[in-house]
C-alpha cells in the first residue's frame, strides 16, 4: 500500500504495500548457491542515477512469491538447496518392497552392505521420510561415508538397470538425493562432503546415464530418471551432465508424458542453478549447441504454451545467456527470435514477457537490436483494456472491471477525500503542487501486475503496487497509482492497498512540500506510512489487529519512531509502528501535529525535525509507552468517524446504498417521508438519524407508507440518535419516516446496505 513519492528522475515513485521483504537481486536474477537460502534482511533503498526508478521495500500480498522476477504463472522462488521430496509423482511402477512402517533407525544404526540393503528395501516414502532428519539421526544416516557406500551401490546397480525400479534404483537415487538436502540445511551435525562422495556420486550417475534402459521412454523407467535429473543439481554436478540435459531436451516430443515428461522438466532446475556454477557457464560457452537446443525444445513444442508449463520455464532460462557476459553473444539471438516471434499477451505472455526482461535488465540499451523499443506504449492498450473516468480528477485503467466495480471504487476514493481533510485540517495543497489528478492502474492480480507493470511504468514489481508522484511542479505531470485486484479475497472485489495508496496521493498534494527527495531530507516516514496506514484502516473501519499485537510488544519509544527511515527500518516498524505514532500524536498531541504539518507544507524539514527531536523529544515516551499497554488491550481511543457521501437524487425523499441527507426537519406531529428503491439480495438495510434539535423518532414500513400507526419497526428514542437495521428487506420501494414527537431541525439521515 504504500506508494509514496518515488523517484523517476528525482520524481517520487513508492512501491505500495505489498512486500513482505525485498530481493535485491534483480527480477529473475538467479540467487547464490554458496550458503543455505535465509531470509534476506529488507532492502533500503538507494540513490540512483537520475532517471532510474527508485524502489522502497512495503509489504506484499498473500499471493506475491518469494521470487523478485516476473512469474510464470505457477512459479515461485527457486531455493538454493538442492531441491526437497518428495517424487510421489514417479512412483507409478516402483516396486514397494517394504510395506511396514519406517523406521529411522534402520539407516542411522546400519553401514556398508546391511544399509544398502536397508535402502533397497524400504519403500520410496520411507526413503523420503529422511529429508526431515536432524540432529544425531542426521549424521548417523548421512555422514560422507553413508553417502560414498549408497553412492557406490547405485554405480553397481546401473550396470544392471533394467529400465525400470526392480532392482531398486530410485530407492539408492532418492537416498542421495535426501542427503544432499539434509546436509545442505544441517552442515554442522552431518559434515563436510568433499572429493570422496564426488567422485562416488559422478561413477553413480555417470553408470545410470551410460545404461541403455536409462534412455527408455516408459513411465517405468521415468520415475527413475526424473529422480537422476534431480541429483545431478543436488550434487551440483551441473555441468558434468550438460549432454544428458541435451538429449532428453532433443528427445523430447508430446507423447512424452507422466513420469518422462517430469525428467524433462527437472531439467530446467539444473539448467537455470546451473547458472551459479562457474564451471557450468563454461562448459556452455564451450558448446554453443546447448543453447540452440533450448531455444529448437521451445519452438518445437510451442503448442504446449499455456503459461505455466516446462516450454516456457525452460525457454525462460535462455534469459541467463544474455545475462551472463560470457554468453551474451549466443543467447542474444535466440532471445531476439523468442521475443519477437510470440506474442507480448495470453499463453506466451509469461515467456516473452520474461525473456524481455533480461534483455532490459541484464543487456540494457539494446532494445533497438531486439526490436523492443516500442514495447511499453504497445502493452499499455493491450493489457489494460477497461477504462473508466470517475471525475476529472480521476481516472482507472484497468485489465477488466465491471461497472459496479468502477463506480464502487470511484466512490470509495471520492468519499476519502472528506475523510482525510478531516484529519489533516489542510487549508489545500502546498504551494507549487499541480497534482490535479490522479490515474489509478489496476491489473487483475499480482502475477498481471508483475509481469507487465514492470515494463510499461518502469518499474519494480516484488511488491503490492507503487505510487507515482512525478513532478508535482510541472503542469501535465500526472501521478497514478499503480495496483493489482486481490484476487485471493474473490469473489470479494478489492484493489490491494487502494486506501492507503491514495492517501499518499493525497499526503503529497496537501502536507508535504516539493517531491520524494525533498521529503526525505530528513526522516518523515513515521508520518508518511503512519497516516496512510492510519487513514486506510479508520476508513475502512477495520480492526489493526496487527498494529494491536505489536503495541504490546512495547517494542520503540516514540521518539525512536520520529527516526525512522526506509533504510533503517523494517515491515513492521515501518507500517504497524507508524500507525501507533500517528495514531498516538492525532489523539494525544493534536497540536504538535498541526505544527510539525505546517513545517512540512512549508517544506521546513529541519524546523519539523527540530520540533520532534528536540521541542518534543524523549518528553511523550513515558505516557507513549502507557497508551501503548491500553491499546494493546484493545483500547487505542476513538478513530474518526466515516461519514456517507451526500444522497444525489433530485427527490429529497429518495435515499440510496450509502448516503446521507443533512437538514431533514418537520414540525411537531408532522413527518418526514423518504424511501429507497432495493435491488434484489439485499441482506441488511441500515437507516440511522443524527444530530439537529427536537425529537425525531424513526419508522419503517416495508413496501408501504410508514407512520406512527403503520410500521413494521420503529426506533423512538428521546433524542435524534435512532437506528434501524432490517434484514433482508423486500425488493424494490421501501418507505420509512421521521415523526416529529417534537419539532426538529439540522438531523442527518443515513442509509447503507448490502
Amino acid at each position: 500500500m504504500r506508494p509514496f513519492r518515488i523517484a523517476k528522475a528525482n520524481a517520487r515513485r513508492l512501491p505500495a504495500l505489498g512486500a513482505a521483504f525485498f530481493l535485491a537481486l534483480g527480477l529473475f536474477a538467479p540467487q547464490a548457491h554458496a550458503t543455505p537460502a535465509k531470509t534476506p534482511a529488507p532492502t533500503t533503498p538507494t540513490t540512483t542515477k537520475s532517471g532510474t526508478p527508485r524502489s522502497i521495500p512495503l509489504p506484499k500480498s498473500p499471493d506475491t512469491p518469494r521470487d523478485a522476477r516476473p512469474l510464470v504463472s505457477d512459479a515461485q522462488a527457486k531455493p538454493t538447496a538442492p531441491a526437497a521430496g518428495s517424487a510421489a509423482e514417479h512412483r507409478v511402477a516402483a516396486r514397494q518392497l517394504a510395506a511396514a512402517p519406517c523406521d529411522v533407525s534402520g539407516f542411522t544404526g546400519k553401514t556398508g552392505a546391511a544399509l544398502v540393503q536397508q535402502v533397497k528395501g524400504a519403500s520410496l516414502d520411507c526413503v523420503n521420510t529422511l529429508f526431515q532428519l536432524t540432529g544425531n539421526d542426521a549424521k548417523a544416516a548421512f555422514n560422507e561415508a553413508q553417502m560414498v557406500t549408497v553412492a557406490n551401490a547405485l554405480r553397481d546397480t546401473s550396470a544392471t538397470y533394467p529400465g525400470d525400479n526392480s532392482t531398486s534404483a530410485s530407492q539408492l537415487v532418492f537416498f542421495l538425493r535426501a542427503g544432499y538436502y539434509v546436509q545442505w540445511y544441517n552442515p554442522d551435525a552431518v559434515g563436510a562432503y568433499g572429493t570422496n562422495l564426488q567422485s562416488a556420486v559422478r561413477g553413480a550417475l555417470d553408470g545410470f546415464f551410460a545404461a541403455p534402459h536409462s534412455k527408455d521412454v516408459t513411465e517405468a523407467n521415468g520415475g527413475t530418471l526424473a529422480e537422476a535429473v534431480t541429483l545431478i543439481d543436488s550434487a551440483r554436478e551441473n555441468a558434468r551432465y550438460t549432454g544428458v540435459v541435451k538429449r532428453l531436451l532433443a528427445d523430447y516430443t508430446t507423447s512424452w508424458s507422466g513420469s518422462m515428461a517430469a525428467a524433462v522438466g527437472n531439467t530446467e532446475t539444473v539448467i537455470s542453478r546451473g547458472f551459479e556454477l562457474p564451471e557450468f557457464t563454461a562448459a556452455l560457452k564451450a558448446d554453443p549447441s546447448f543453447a540452440t537446443t533450448v531455444s529448437s525444445f521451445v519452438t518445437r513444442n510451442s503448442a504446449q504454451i499455456d503459461g505455466g508449463d516446462i516450454v516456457t520455464k525452460i525457454g525462460i532460462d535462455l534469459g541467463n545467456w544474455v545475462a551472463d557476459d560470457t554468453l551474451r553473444a549466443q543467447g542474444r539471438p535466440l532471445v531476439k527470435d523468442l521475443i519477437n516471434r510470440y506474442p507480448l499477451v495470453g499463453k506466451t505472455g509469461p515467456l516473452t514477457m520474461n525473456l524481455l526482461w533480461f534483455t532490459e535488465k541484464k543487456d540494457g540499451g539494446n532494445c533497438s537490436y531486439y526490436g523492443t523499443c516500442d514495447v511499453p506504449a504497445k502493452l499499455v492498450p493491450l493489457v489494460l483494456t477497461s477504462n473508466h473516468v470517475c471525475n476529472p480528477n480521476l481516472s482507472i485503467r484497468s485489465q477488466s472491471m465491471t461497472d459496479q466495480q468502477f463506480a464502487d471504487t470511484c466512490t470509495s476514493l471520492v468519499n476519502q477525500d472528506a475523510f482525510f481533510h478531516k484529519i489533516v485540517k489542510d487549508n489545500g495543497p502546498v504551494k507549487d503542487d499541480r497534482n490535479t489528478s490522479l490515474e489509478v492502474v489496476v491489473f487483475d492480480d499480482y502475477y498481471n501486475y508483475s509481469l507487465y507493470a514492470w515494463s510499461m511504468y518502469g518499474i519494480d514489481v516484488d511488491n503490492g503496487g507503487d505510487y507515482e508522484e512525478g513532478h508535482p511542479d510541472q503542469a501535465g505531470n500526472q501521478a497514478r497509482f499503480i495496483a493489482h485486484q486481490a484476487s485471493w479475497l474473490r469473489p470479494a472485489f478489492q484493489i490491494w492497498n487502494l486506501n492507503h495508496e491514495y492517501t499518499h496521493y493525497l499526503d503529497g498534494r496537501y502536507d508535504m512540500y516539493g517531491d520524494f527527495d525533498a521529503g526525505m531530507t530528513t526522516p518523515t516516514i513515521w508520518w508518511v506510512e503512519g497516516l496512510a496506514e492510519y487513514v486506510s484502516y479508520s476508513y475502512r473501519g477495520v480492526h489493526y489487529d496487527d498494529a494491536v499485537t505489536q503495541a504490546g510488544k512495547g517494542t520503540y519509544k516514540l521518539s525512536e519512531l520520529f527516526d525512522t527511515t526506509y533504510a533503517n527500518s523494517n515491515q513492521v516498524r515501518t507500517y504497524n509502528w507508524g500507525y501507533l505514532a500517528v495514531r498516538y500524536m492525532l489523539q494525544s498531541h493534536p497540536q504538535d501535529v498541526d505544527a510539525v504539518l505546517a513545517k512540512y507544507r512549508a517544506g521546513d524539514w529541519a524546523g519539523a525535525r527540530t520540533l520532534l527531536k528536540t521541542t518534543i523529544g524523549t518528553s511523550y515516551d513515558a505516557d507513549f509507552a502507557t497508551w501503548l499497554k491500553a491499546c494493546a488491550a484493545d483500547n487505542c481511543g476513538s478513530l474518526p468517524t466515516t461519514q456517507a457521501p451526500l444522497c444525489t437524487a433530485a427527490d429529497t425523499r429518495s435515499y440510496d446504498k450509502n448516503c446521507r441527507r443533512d437538514g431533514v426537519a418537520a414540525t411537531t406531529g408532522n413527518y418526514s417521508y423518504n424511501f429507497l428503491n432495493l435491488p434484489a439480495g439485499v441482506k441488511q438495510l441500515t437507516i440511522t438519524t443524527t444530530g439537529g434539535t427536537g425529537n425525531a423518532d424513526l419508522y419503517y414500513n416495508g413496501p408501504s407508507w410508514a407512520t406512527t400507526s403503520s410500521y413494521q419497526s420503529k426506533s423512538a428514542g428521546s433524542g435524534n440518535a435512532e437506528t434501524l437495521t432490517i434484514t433482508n428487506p423486500p425488493a424494490g420501494y421501501v418507505y420509512f419516516s421521521l415523526y416529529a414527537q417534537q419539532g426538529f431541525n439540522g438531523v442527518t439521515v443515513t442509509t447503507t446496505y448490502n
